[in-house]
């Protein structure tokens, strides 16, 4: 029998023996999860470096955004201090800011439930089982 070129169709040879069939499938198997382990660093990494980024520069943001409220607080208290006293002026603007850091923190929280993670890696490990079956949609 001639050299035959290897069967590149994902049908298995009507020759092949039950060991080499098993040996093909769990190759596959392997290359596949290689592949899906790939897959979720990239996605990963990829997060990861946009969110450090974003992180520096709401850091940088952050410091420039405290010292302008610092001196507008001061301004503030200052400025109810010739109304109300002073104490009584420090104790409005706290209250001022305990009210803001609260709705921040509210919003925050609902934007980090927000974050995905990997959808990709999800969406392609939950077609593993049907493509073992032989049932895999193509796309």
């Amino acid at each position: 029998m001639a050299d035959t070129p290897p069967d590149t169709s994902g049908s298995a040879r009507p020759d092949a023996s039950l060991g080499e069939l098993l040996a093909d499938v769990s190759k596959d198997l392997s290359t596949l999860m290689r592949q899906e382990v790939e897959l979720a660093k990239a996605e990963m990494q990829q997060s990861a470096s946009r969110a450090g980024r974003g992180a520096g520069m709401f850091s940088g943001a952050a410091l420039g955004g405290w010292m302008a409220l610092l001196f507008l607080s001061v301004a503030l208290w200052w400025g109810l201090g010739d109304l109300a006293g002073h104490a009584w002026a420090a104790v409005i603007v706290a209250a001022i800011w305990a009210v803001i850091a609260g709705v921040l923190a509210a919003l925050g929280r609902t934007e980090m439930r927000k974050i995905k993670g990997t959808p990709k890696t999800a969406e392609t490990v939950k077609q593993i089982p049907d493509a073992l079956k032989g049932q895999e949609e193509r796309r």
